[in-house]
């Protein structure tokens, strides 16, 4: 039970500071906004947490971005997916270089692709995929190795959910 609470605890962390980071670290990126801090939880949340929880608390953050509109509906895909392939990556290969990879392919490329539906059915926007890829690749990029740089400097142990 300790380790259950430990787990969703760290995951409501996650989830307030990648809301509440969202606000403060944003910057114009093409047509859509940058919040690189998504992307930083979502390699943190995918090597201590793993892929399961990292998804829900990309989830999460969307969610809130959402309904306190800060955000759009094509943040679920990228981040979700984003924090999916980190999680798989990293678990792979124990590599945390993997992870922030695994962000930047599964939000830059495969969530920009499931980005371009949602835009066209929920939201009447008739872009396409290349209107969300560069976008999508900056904001990813720059979370990624934020994310990356915070994890590599700290010791391992510091990950361990079974203390």
């Amino acid at each position: 039970m300790k380790n259950r609470t430990r787990l969703l605890t760290l995951m409501a962390v996650f989830i307030a500071i990648g809301t509440i980071g969202s606000q403060l670290l944003w910057f114009p990126a093409g047509v859509a906004r940058a919040y690189p801090v998504q992307h930083a939880i979502n390699v943190i949340a995918a090597i201590i947490l793993g892929p399961g929880p990292a998804v829900i608390v990309a989830l999460m953050i969307s969610l809130l971005r959402n309904l306190l509109g800060l955000g759009t509906l094509v943040a679920f895909p990228g981040a979700m997916i984003g924090a999916f392939v980190a999680g798989v990556l990293y678990k792979k290969t124990q590599k945390y270089l993997m992870a922030a990879f695994g962000e930047i392919i599964g939000t830059g490329i495969i969530g920009s692709f499931f980005a371009v539906p949602i835009a066209n059915l929920l939201m009447g926007s008739s872009v396409g995929a290349l209107a969300f890829i560069p976008p999508f690749i900056v904001s990813s990029v720059s979370g990624a190795l934020i994310g990356w740089l915070l994890v590599s400097r700290l010791p391992a142990r510091q990950f361990s959910l079974t203390k």
